[in-house]
């Protein structure tokens, strides 16, 4: 099973490079992602260009996966939501379904009374973060079955990540980062057993 197989690699081969082709299927896994709503409240910063991912190895705790790595995935999430986003949504199932804009004023309600003018508004950073935590569980599971390493990471300075790409000034900030690529023939923890606890621990059944 490709997910027995997959673990978070510790060390990259830096000479191997993701063809584009199978980029190209991740990044679909990427826009595929679900989120509630389909409100998508993210961006991820691909970066392929090795002076960025080298400057951003002192702020990821040292990690040389983000170097070494083929591709490094930024999951920026939004600070906050706006009617204007919800609209530009809105807008956007208009074009793709072929619906009315008055076909969706209830949609546009409960999101807007939901987000915008509700509870969550105080949280609304904290919600988009859980939203972007989808899509980085879909991208580990969609290049684990195409046989693509990766290493999900919390361990860096999501500021210094901010000030290096740019993403403060545009309403963005990170919330976790996961180089992709392919593991190095010496990396020792690619063949140590994984650890999970049993299934009767984790699981119930009602």
């Amino acid at each position: 099973m490709s997910l027995r197989w997959r673990y978070a690699t510790k060390k990259f081969d830096p000479t191997r490079k993701i063809p584009q082709a199978d980029w190209n299927a991740l990044e679909e896994a990427l826009v595929l992602s679900p989120s509630a709503f389909g409100l998508q409240p993210w961006k991820f910063i691909v970066i392929t260009d090795q002076a960025t991912k080298e400057a951003l190895v002192p702020v990821s705790w040292g990690q040389r996966q983000v170097a070494d790595c083929s591709h490094l995935v930024v999951f920026a999430h939004k600070k906050e939501l706006d009617i204007e986003y919800i609209d530009a949504y809105l807008k956007r199932i208009i074009e793709v379904r072929g619906v009315t804009l008055e076909s969706l004023s209830g949609y546009r309600k409960m999101m807007s009374g939901t987000l915008i003018e509700g509870p969550v508004r105080e949280r609304i950073a904290d919600w988009n973060q859980r939203q972007t935590y989808i899509a980085f569980g879909t991208f580990i599971t969609c290049a684990a079955l195409m046989g693509i390493d990766t290493c999900p990471m919390e361990g860096l300075l999501p500021e210094k990540y901010d000030e290096i790409l740019g993403l403060e000034e545009r309403g963005l900030t990170t919330g976790a980062a996961c180089p992709a690529g392919y593991r190095a023939a010496d990396d020792r923890y690619a063949a140590l057993a994984k650890v999970r606890f049993e299934a009767k621990d984790l699981v119930e059944y009602i």
